[in-house]
């Protein structure tokens, strides 16, 4: 068993606290009727941290268990699923989309029970309830309830804004808003957030003060697109992008792990790096509040617990392309092998060794290796989230995992000041910029990005495409790299659609030079897949489609959305 922490201890017990809404219901019919709200609770700091314990984990259940990487990969092209969630791969998600609804359910879930949350402390929080305690719980609610609407308004574009669920009880008059104006009310939610938050956690895993600004860094980088003008982003927006991510920086105390690959060995939760995480706990009989996403993204039982249903995940032609010394021969195949750590962090190539993970085989127990599969399609399994079975982890179950999740970490703000730095210009010189983008550069493992190039002496400043594939390679399959298209969408959308329409998402096979104990590999294009290779991203398919159910329920979201207030 896991040395569970004060508040992963109370990540277990929130689980009467605040349940999930069930899936049945939409966003507008009711407030959550499972959460406590009677007067007997909330009237002492432990249980005000119990009552804001399950926004950590529970409310986000549903976008953490699939659709976290059916969005922010799938869509976005690092990795794929040969047979299954097709929809998200191929561009065509449709309003009937499993993981389409899941996720519009379990952000727009986020929000109810923040609200909920705010509400009950206002009303129900007593005189043992300390004002520092208030005001911060308060602050965690606001911020994952602004969380959840950058994940709603990057995704499904103009969305409604719902601050009180209490004020829509029987009400489906309800109306979109404009995009601008959902930026406006999240980047004013999260600088009142950063006022109210502790500057060290009061907990390890609960929100701080640097939480919020590193928040702010990424959402003031996305408004720069959104407010621009033509191409050019908002010189204003950008300049406070620099601003909050150098902050972090300096001044959080957070720090980079020296290895690239100790970010995802077990247990990794709440390290120097992270800003925020979703903390999940292995909990036998419990539901929601254990990390059940490495079920789906392990390759196989042989290293999992009942499950290992990943078998046909990968990563994509595309991705495995961009990896520094995996070379191009002709149009049919890749080949090399690569000192950049990140791409045995995140991806699982034949004859690659982990030792920190049990295969189960046959012939007995191992320390896994990547088998060495035939045939005309086989795949770089994900590596990222799989950790292994119950005694690598100490205590792991089917669906069951203790992991935690990352929502944000600090190398985030790394790249951020860099891109903020480049801004509107062509590239970049900047020193400190140079520095903070190797910082994360030769973290993997890689030489120091250089303004001249080695052997002709020609300029090679930082531009945006350097930055863009960084980030890239740093947070394939973290739910990130939808986003950054999204945000280049924002003011250079035929960018965003050349970039995701060359991409290569087909099937392909893998060949070693030697097994196990592999130095180079071979991938080749599968012969016979020549269809479902590209997409076509465009203005009519970009945004997701708010599920059909909701229309249903709520026919004004078919109306032109309004401002915000």
């Amino acid at each position: 068993m896991k040395n569970i922490n004060s508040f992963k201890y109370l990540i277990g017990l929130a689980l009467p606290v605040a349940m999930l809404i069930s899936c049945k219901k939409d966003f507008l019919e009711k407030p959550p009727t499972d959460a406590i709200v009677d007067a007997g609770f909330y009237k002492t700091d432990e249980q005000v941290l119990a009552g804001t314990a399950s926004l950590y984990n529970r409310v986000w259940f549903d976008y953490n268990d699939k659709a976290y990487y059916n969005l922010g990969d799938f869509r976005s092209g690092t990795t794929y699923s040969a047979y299954n969630d097709r929809g998200n791969v191929l561009f065509n998600t449709t309003a009937e989309n499993g993981e389409n609804n899941s996720s519009w359910r379990s952000f727009y879930n986020v929000v109810a029970q923040s609200n909920l949350t705010i509400n009950n402390i206002n009303k129900y929080a007593g005189d043992g309830v300390s004002a520092t305690v208030k005001k911060m719980a308060i602050a965690e609610a606001r911020f994952m309830r602004a969380l959840a609407y950058r994940y709603l308004v990057m995704n499904w574009g103009e969305v409604p804004v719902i601050e009180n669920n209490l004020d829509y009880l029987t009400d489906t008059t309800l109306r979109k808003n404009t995009v601008p104006s959902i930026w406006r009310f999240i980047t004013r939610e999260m600088r009142a957030v950063v006022e109210d938050l502790p500057l060290t956690s009061v907990q390890p895993g609960r929100l701080n003060k640097w939480s919020a600004e590193g928040m702010l860094a990424r959402f003031y980088l996305t408004r720069a697109g959104v407010e621009a003008t033509g191409a050019n982003r908002k010189q204003e927006f950008l300049d406070s992008a620099k601003y909050y991510a150098q902050r972090v920086i300096t001044q959080s105390g957070a720090k980079l792990v020296s290895k690239y690959e100790d970010l995802f060995k077990y247990p990794y939760d709440n390290n120097t790096e992270s800003l925020f995480e979703l903390q999940w706990v292995y909990q036998p009989g419990s539901w929601g509040v254990q990390n059940s996403m490495p079920a789906y993204l392990n390759f196989s039982n042989d290293i999992a617990n009942g499950d290992g249903w990943g078998g046909d995940k990968s990563a994509t032609w595309w991705m495995l392309s961009q990896y520094e010394g995996i070379q191009a021969s002709g149009d049919t195949m890749l080949k090399g092998r690569t000192v950049d750590t990140r791409l045995k962090t995140t991806f699982m190539l034949p004859g690659a060794s982990y030792p920190e993970i049990t295969q189960a085989l046959s012939t007995g127990k191992q320390k896994l290796v990547v088998p060495n599969t035939s045939g005309d399609v086989n795949f770089a399994y994900v590596k990222k989230y799989v950790v292994g079975k119950s005694e690598d982890v100490g205590g792991a179950a089917q669906q069951n995992y203790p992991n935690d999740t990352y929502m944000m970490r600090l190398a985030e703000m790394y790249l951020i000041y860099a891109e903020a730095v480049l801004g509107n210009s062509a590239s970049t010189t900047d020193p400190t910029a140079l520095a903070y983008f190797n910082a994360v550069h030769t973290r993997s493992g890689l030489s120091p990005y250089l303004l001249t190039h080695p052997v002709t002496g020609a300029p090679t400043p930082i531009t945006f495409d350097v930055i863009f594939k960084e980030r890239m390679l740093e947070f394939a399959m973290e739910s990130m790299a939808w986003y950054d298209f999204v945000s280049l969408h924002y003011y250079n959308p035929q960018k965003a659609y050349t970039i995701l329409n060359n991409q290569d998402r087909g099937f392909f096979n893998i060949r070693t030079d030697a097994f196990p104990n592999t130095t180079e590999w071979t991938f080749k294009k599968t012969t016979w897949a020549t269809t479902e290779r590209k997409i076509n991203a465009n203005a009519g398919n970009f945004r997701l489609p708010i599920p059909s159910a909701e229309i249903s329920l709520a026919p004004n979201l078919n109306k032109p959305a309004v401002d915000y207030p």
